[in-house]
């Protein structure tokens, strides 16, 4: 819990400036070319979330596999934009820090890059300490206002879809309002509607984690993947998902250890699961943690190139 503390930290309380939400409806320069298809692979998806505060997104793309080329990771993850609350309005809103809004504004060069290797790019939003969250939208209105704010985001810089993680949001300050049954079902169902194609993946923690059922929907099918929070640990998320899109390992690379690395990976494989969850990849050589997981999920060592 003490690293899931510190890397939030970082992002939440960062400098930041307001984005401004200008969503026109055209793509982004740059985004009209098609990814050129990577080396295929077997196996699960692994996905890395980079702290861009601290890190560059590129990173991701620097680790092949040494047999056949393919990228040893599939998702990126920006980590991460915020769900901020309007006093005046009393409305939610997204909210880009000065280094995720650098990211966005330069993804010709921080974004497309991966993309064209085949890897597929999504932002996550996280509480900021100002009471707005998932979970406590009033209205099925405001919810869906919201979920338009984040699909405009991701037609906008062309990004490949949103990552919830709902931690942080002191529900309450502000006036804001408590956890309710129905915000997080109504804003998930608005953002699949809005995004049919896009993925949607859930941080399983926070109360919105716990309410994916309202009025006889449940949402659980609508996420792509879902994967345990706690890094160092092995946790399947409770969600009515199947195996393939769940990770229940969750790994710090450079921090969990090369052998708990190696045995989480043996055990995704073992018992089915088709996601690898990866955290706070830096621009050191990390290949081999990197090949802690690789060997087990592939087959193949992990090369960097820098």
């Amino acid at each position: 819990m003490l690293n899931l503390r510190r890397r939030v930290r970082t992002a939440a309380l960062a400098l930041s400036t307001i984005a401004a939400l200008a969503f026109g409806a055209t793509a982004p320069a740059g985004a009209t070319a098609a990814p050129t298809p990577a080396p295929k692979k077997q196996g699960p998806t692994s996905v890395a979330y980079v702290e861009v505060n601290n890190h560059s997104m590129l990173n991701v793309g620097k680790y092949t596999l040494a047999n056949g080329g393919g990228n040893a990771f599939d998702v990126a993850v920006i980590f991460a934009a915020n769900i901020n609350y309007n006093t005046d309005t009393k409305t939610a809103y997204l909210h880009f820090n000065e280094n995720v809004q650098r990211v966005l504004d330069n993804v010709a060069t921080e974004v497309r890059p991966l993309q064209r290797k085949g890897i597929k790019v999504v932002l996550s939003v996280l509480g900021n300490h100002q009471g707005a969250g998932f979970a406590n939208f009033a209205s099925q209105q405001t919810a869906s206002a919201f979920a338009k704010q984040l699909s405009d985001a991701v037609s906008k810089y062309g990004l490949d879809g949103i990552d919830f993680d709902d931690e942080y949001a002191k529900y309450g300050t502000n006036g804001t309002g408590q956890p309710n049954s129905s915000s997080f079902v109504h804003l998930v169902t608005a953002l699949r509607a809005n995004m049919p194609n896009k993925i949607i993946s859930l941080y399983n923690i926070g109360p919105a984690a716990s309410s994916l059922s309202y009025g006889g929907v449940n949402i659980s099918s609508k996420f792509d993947y879902a994967w345990n929070p706690y890094y160092g640990s092995w946790q399947v998320p409770g969600m009515a998902l199947p195996k393939s899109k769940l990770s229940p390992a969750a790994v710090e690379i450079g921090r969990t250890s090369q052998s708990t690395v190696t045995s989480f990976a043996r055990r995704t494989v073992r018992e089915g699961y088709g996601v690898y969850l990866t955290y706070n990849l830096d621009g050191t050589d990390r290949s081999a943690d990197v090949s802690a997981f690789t060997r087990e999920l592939y087959g193949s060592d992990a090369v960097y190139t820098p």
